[in-house]
């Protein structure tokens, strides 16, 4: 896994804020050590889950978007690293993979303008070269038994998400994602806002269920085109359910469970659901941070969960001060999922 920027017990131990009487998450996490083979250590290891960031947002910008969210990885990873140690959740469950090495790709797009068709196409391009690396990294992680928690990128990272998990797994695999926006848009190049509709036209997406979409941003064409296959994309709406009351929370996630359920799914999650998140598209309205973490929690506890993504928060795009919170708001998420998924065998 050549294209993976590890993750050093240095590294850890510099964001790790040790302090008498406490233990914490940086202290008990399992980084690859130096000259191990990632693949061979990763099977040794008796931990179930394995972090990985994606320190990138060309996708994004690819989707007409605003660049940021390169930079959730790093908040996430500080902040998950000063989580306690305790019996409600261990440390040393996680191994930290480390990054996708996307410096060089980040570079490029620098003074790429979206507005340009050329530049656009270079866009897209990249984009494709992430979701084979993705995809690869996934794969090996999911072959060898163990649960990835992705943090970062864009929701283009959807795709190799789905991708390597089919591959690994032998077979198409499901999807639910928590979203004010489909990402089912139309298969006009790759960018963040159709990872789901091109892994469902390549056969590794089975089912899909689009959690929460907002009604007002929701294009007629992909409305007509989920109508046609409902038999393998639903949806049900924000709106619906916290606005005008027609629909129940818990009740729309037992609905959802019994769609994807008969088979391995991925739970995709886009921060741009939740009011007031530093996002490419940010929003005044939404669920709420409960809703989401209950959302986890719940999806989390059954066997065929295969993976967790966390993306599109965008911490560059906040106020200076308030940065750390997005990282706080991941580290939520991540150890519910735990917490939920760590008694399945």
């Amino acid at each position: 896994m050549e294209k993976i920027t590890p993750f050093t017990i240095n590294d850890l131990a510099k964001v790790t804020n040790h302090r008498s009487g406490e233990i914490k998450f940086g202290e008990k996490m399992i980084t690859i050590p130096k000259d191990s083979d990632a693949l061979d250590f990763l099977k040794a290891s008796d931990a179930k889950y394995v972090l990985f960031g994606i320190p990138e947002d060309i996708g994004i910008r690819a989707n007409f978007g605003r660049p940021g969210a390169a930079s959730a990885w790093e908040s996430a990873i500080k902040s998950i690293a000063n989580i306690q140690h305790n019996r409600f959740c261990k440390g040393n469950q996680l191994i930290v993979l480390g990054q996708l090495e996307v410096s060089k790709e980040m570079k490029e797009v620098e003074n790429l303008d979206f507005n340009d068709i050329d530049d656009r196409a270079k866009l897209s391009q990249l984009v494709e070269q992430i979701d084979k690396d993705v995809s690869h990294i996934i794969f090996n992680i999911v072959k060898l038994g163990k649960t990835p928690i992705i943090i970062g990128g864009g929701h283009n990272n959807s795709y190799g998400n789905i991708k390597g998990s089919a591959l690994a797994k032998g077979k198409s695999v499901n999807a639910i994602n928590f979203d004010a926006h489909s990402d089912f848009r139309i298969l006009e190049g790759r960018h963040s806002g159709n990872g789901f509709s091109y892994a469902y036209e390549e056969g590794f997406l089975k089912k899909y269920f689009i959690f929460g979409l907002h009604e007002n941003y929701t294009s007629k064409s992909v409305l007509d085109i989920i109508k046609k296959i409902e038999d393998r994309v639903r949806y049900n709406t924000y709106d619906s359910i916290n606005i005008r009351r027609e629909k129940e929370f818990n009740q729309e996630m037992e609905q959802a469970l019994e769609f994807i359920n008969d088979d391995f799914y991925g739970i995709e999650i886009d921060l741009d659901a939740i009011p007031n998140i530093a996002c490419s598209a940010m929003t005044m309205s939404g669920f709420s941070v409960e809703q989401l973490r209950q959302f986890i929690s719940f999806f989390a506890k059954y066997k065929n969960a295969t993976y967790l993504h966390i993306c599109e928060g965008a911490p560059d795009l906040g106020e200076d001060k308030n940065n750390h919170l997005i990282g706080k708001l991941i580290g939520y998420l991540v150890t519910d999922f735990i917490k939920s998924n760590q008694h399945i065998s």
